[in-house]
């Protein structure tokens, strides 16, 4: 296993795919976790900040296709807040396992080009992470990012690869070792970016706070709305969440 460290529809970009996996921002439907601490209408208001952010990061990279994968019930309220440049597609089947076999179905041909699927609660991320991932892409069969909670952030890949996804061990704490477990089982070679978070809960919340405070433009709406929200933000108990 090899690791790398940090360093409607528009016309096709480039030959690499970034596909945001994304729901869209109703009140109870998203960051359910976060609702139990802060009212479910800040929640929603907090999660479109990071989905906007993290289309701004996506259409950052060069030379690149920015979609977006959902649940058939979010296709039209994503397809009007992407707006034209950025293709949004519905997933076949309920669920993060059905939504990332999705991706790969609708996303990889036979010219064999680099497709990653990515979290819509990440925007942060340095883009670097993301072009090395895709770099990645060109030695190995599949390229995975961790989280520190035992997740993952993305998952890329060339082609699809029947089996990768199941139902069993997603969004769980050990959805990464699930995954790895499988990519050995497929027999396929895997490379690692440099672990990292997604604001899951409060403590996530609380680490973006301080990081955004020093360097808004990495994700600007949601240091807005983290400046608008502080006072609620800074009153939460970092024990709720993961270490």
């Amino acid at each position: 296993m090899e690791s790398f460290s940090q360093t409607h529809v528009r016309p096709h970009r480039g030959n690499r795919t970034l596909v945001i996996m994304a729901k869209a921002p109703k009140l109870g439907m998203v960051k359910t976790r976060l609702a139990q601490s802060l009212p479910p209408p800040v929640v929603t208001g907090l999660y479109r900040c990071l989905l906007e952010d993290t289309m701004a990061l996506a259409r950052s990279l060069g030379s690149i296709e920015v979609a977006i994968m959902c649940p058939a019930a979010d296709l039209d309220d994503l397809a009007h807040l992407a707006g034209d440049e950025v293709r949004v597609v519905a997933q076949t089947g309920e669920g993060l396992a059905a939504a990332l076999t999705s991706v790969f179905a609708q996303f990889t041909g036979p010219g064999q080009q680099p497709i990653i699927a990515f979290n819509s609660d990440s925007p942060h991320l340095p883009p670097s992470v993301l072009e090395r991932a895709f770099e990645a892409l060109a030695s190995c069969d599949v390229v995975v990012g961790p989280t520190h909670d035992g997740g993952y952030y993305l998952v890329g890949a060339k082609a699809t690869h029947p089996g990768l996804f199941g139902g069993d061990g997603m969004g769980t704490s050990n959805a990464l070792d699930t995954l790895l477990g499988r990519v050995r089982a497929l027999g396929l070679s895997v490379s690692l970016a440099d672990p990292f978070y997604d604001i899951d809960v409060a403590s996530d919340l609380l680490r973006l706070d301080a990081e955004l405070r020093l360097s808004p433009p990495r994700a600007p709406r949601t240091a807005a709305w983290l400046a608008e929200w502080r006072q609620v933000v800074a009153q939460l108990k970092p024990a709720t969440g993961n270490p």
